[in-house]
């Protein structure tokens, strides 16, 4: 996450900044003296997080944010506990109380973590809704039927010997076919569709969070095998990295 500080006193910013290089999920882009500053800054850089005193020269912390219509999440570093409510009407992220503890201070930027991941996660499921330009959707043979499933809906695939499950947005079962993961694999398009595992396919717009050997899609656990790690790597890893 991208980050500014906002404080018209040096040793306040020399201690945020301090914190922010101990959490490996921060990267401090501007130290700031004032709102001034700051609107250059926001004006050439896509800014994520804007930690900021209240009482600022000219314009307040609170001013400033209000002005703002396209604001990023936002932590107040302040002295003066009188604003809090006034902060919290605005959706600020936290308010911490100067002298600020990095145990306090490392709560809020976990909050703030989990919100710009959320709306991360939000847009990518947006931008899943638009049809592929080339291949809307697959048929497959389900129940002696044939089964139109959207492709922006599919969360994953799992293989079953001869089956294949195909777990949908917003379905509770999965629709279940004859057919291998091979096979499948082959007539899925290319870009969203991943096999990370013997086992498994996944649409790598519906994933919320990775590590090097798992994922997390619709709360479910699924493992990345040892010979699809290289490309795990180059397609979702690197992806996902801030």
């Amino acid at each position: 996450m991208k980050c500014i500080i906002i404080d018209d006193e040096p040793l306040a910013q020399q201690i945020i900044e301090d914190y922010v290089g101990m959490i490996p999920f921060l990267k401090l882009e501007k130290k700031c003296n004032s709102v001034f500053d700051a609107l250059e800054v926001l004006q050439k850089t896509r800014i994520d997080l804007i930690f900021l005193d209240i009482h600022l020269p000219n314009v307040s912390g609170i001013e400033f944010i209000s002005s703002l219509e396209n604001r990023p999440l936002f932590i107040f570093t302040t002295a003066y506990s009188e604003h809090a409510l006034e902060a919290f009407d605005l959706s600020a992220v936290d308010y911490l109380l100067k002298p600020i503890s990095f145990t306090r201070f490392l709560k809020a930027t976990n909050k703030a973590y989990h919100l710009y991941s959320t709306n991360q996660n939000n847009r990518r499921e947006e931008h899943a809704e638009v049809p592929e330009a080339d291949q809307e959707y697959i048929l497959v043979k389900s129940d002696y039927q044939s089964v139109k499933i959207k492709l922006s809906q599919i969360l994953y695939i799992e293989g079953l010997k001869d089956y294949v499950k195909i777990y949908l947005q917003h379905e509770a079962k999965p629709v279940i076919t004859l057919n291998s993961l091979k096979r499948m694999s082959e007539n899925l398009p290319d870009g969203h569709f991943l096999r990370v595992h013997k086992s498994f396919i996944v649409n790598t717009n519906k994933i919320k969070s990775v590590t090097k050997n798992r994922i997390i899609i619709h709360d479910r656990w699924i493992p990345v095998g040892d010979s699809y790690k290289s490309d795990f790597q180059n397609s979702v890893i690197n992806k996902f990295a801030l």
